[in-house]
């Protein structure tokens, strides 16, 4: 499966904006965003101008980069938005939101959504008692999302939880069992981002 393998602070510096790819150092001193706060490579602190078309384009990268997805599989989900009701460019949202590896960062059990992917894909968490190692799978309203019992021990686990985190009001979280309830699906004022998803919208819509 193919997959995002250079440096994640270059990412942030590109779309100009802290989309805390790397967990817990994030918060500290050693950001890269906050020593550097602009694009890398040697052009990165003159400010070219940008025309629609890459004020767009910026809006797509920066909501594919912060849930951590890959080109097709983000236009495959704006696809399926597109053929659900509602608007589009929210729709996308929610259905990212939804996403079991998103999830499990929201609710705290994880320090960022790719330290979350990889604990779903290694099969540490199950989704109403049945193992689920697709981190693209869509929870619904009901679900009980758990780690494994021999899995609650693991240190990236345990510190995500020390760590404490605000958990989004769609979820009920139980930290000392580590085990999250979603008790009703997200909607666009829940998803506290600085996203304009319309621009998105408009991106693919060319």
């Amino acid at each position: 499966m193919a997959r995002y393998t250079e440096s994640s602070c270059r990412i942030c510096r590109r779309e100009g904006d802290k989309l805390f790819l790397k967990g817990e150092r994030c918060f500290t001193e050693k950001c890269a965003f906050d020593r550097r706060g602009y694009p890398p490579g040697q052009h990165g602190q003159k400010r070219p101008r940008v025309k629609d078309y890459g004020i767009q384009l910026r809006e797509k990268q920066k909501v594919k980069r912060t849930y951590g997805l890959m080109e097709k599989q983000f236009k495959s989900l704006f696809r399926k938005a597109e053929r659900l009701k509602g608007v589009t460019g929210e729709t996308l949202m929610i259905l990212l939101e939804r996403r079991l590896d998103n999830v499990i960062y929201r609710a705290g059990f994880a320090m960022s959504r790719n330290q979350a992917r990889q604990l779903v894909n290694h099969g540490h968490f199950r989704v109403n008692g049945n193992k689920v190692d697709i981190p693209s799978f869509l929870v619904k309203s009901g679900d009980v999302i758990a780690a494994k019992e021999k899995s609650m021990s693991l240190v990236p686990i345990k510190s995500a939880v020390e760590a404490g985190r605000e958990i989004p009001e769609w979820l009920k979280v139980d930290p000392a069992k580590i085990q999250a309830e979603v008790i009703s699906m997200p909607t666009r004022d829940m998803i506290k981002m600085p996203v304009q998803e319309q621009l998105i919208v408009e991106f693919f819509s060319r």
